[in-house]
C-alpha cells in the first residue's frame, strides 16, 4: 500500500530552542543553523522535541512508500505558517523565529490557511487509494480537524499512539523501526482519539 506521512511540528520557544539559538552555542547543529544556508528542518525539529519528533522522522522514513510517478514527498512536517514543508528543508534562525510566533492551539488563520492550502495541493497529486497517515497528537484538533476537511476518511493515525504520551510514541515507533514491524492505521474521521494509557514499553536489553 503506497503512503505518505504527515508529522506534527515541535515547538519553537522553549528551552532546547533557547540553547539551539544561543549565539555562543559551538555545537554542530547550531553552528550549522547560522551558517547561510541553514540547517535541515527534520533535524532541528528533532533536536527541539528529542526522542519523539526522532522517532517520528525515523518512522515514516523507513516506512513511507512515495506515490509512484508523483513529485510527491513521502514525508511532510506540518508548520506554523507555512503549511507541509519537506524535513529537508533548510531553515535559519528567523524561520524559527516566525515558526514560534504563530499558536497552533488559537486556530490561528495564519496556520491554518497554509495548511489547508498544502493538503489540497497533496490531494490533488496522490490517488485516492494512496493512505495520509498523521504522525502527531489526535487528541485535540489542531492538525487534524483542517487535514480531516481534505482527506475525510482517508486521514489515518496509528491506532497505538491513542492514551500514549508522547515519550512513548517516540520510543514505540523507533522500536517499530528496530523490529521492521509496521503499526496498524484506523482512520481519524469518527475514532476514539482518547483512551486509557497502554502499559509502558518493556525496556530493550
Amino acid at each position: 500500500m503506497r503512503q505518505v506521512f504527515l508529522l506534527s511540528p515541535a515547538r519553537c520557544d522553549g528551552p532546547r530552542a533557547q540553547t539551539l539559538l544561543n549565539p555562543a552555542a559551538s555545537f554542530a547543529l547550531a553552528e550549522e543553523l547560522r551558517n547561510a544556508d541553514g540547517a535541515a528542518l527534520g533535524d532541528v525539529f528533532a533536536f527541539l522535541s528529542g526522542l519523539y519528533f526522532r522517532g517520528k522522522l525515523t518512522y515514516a522514513r523507513h516506512f513511507a512508500r512515495s506515490p509512484v510517478g508523483a513529485s510527491v514527498a513521502p514525508v511532510s512536517i506540518i508548520t506554523t505558517d507555512r503549511g507541509l514543508v519537506a524535513p529537508e528543508l533548510r531553515v535559519r534562525p528567523d524561520d524559527l523565529a516566525a515558526f514560534s510566533a504563530v499558536d497552533i492551539g488559537r486556530a490561528d488563520d495564519r496556520y491554518r490557511a497554509p495548511l489547508r492550502r498544502s493538503a489540497l495541493a497533496l490531494a490533488e497529486h496522490v490517488d485516492d487509494d494512496v493512505r495520509v497517515v498523521l504522525l502527531g497528537s489526535i487528541a485535540t484538533g489542531k492538525y487534524a480537524d483542517v487535514l480531516l476537511e481534505v482527506f475525510g476518511s482517508r486521514l489515518l493515525f496509528p491506532l497505538d499512539f491513542v492514551g500514549r504520551g508522547d515519550m512513548s510514541r517516540g520510543g514505540l515507533m523507533l522500536r517499530c523501526v528496530r523490529e521492521g514491524r509496521e503499526l496498524e492505521y484506523v482512520s481519524i474521521d469518527g475514532a476514539v482519539r482518547r483512551g486509557k494509557r497502554p502499559p509502558k514499553l518493556v525496556p530493550i536489553r
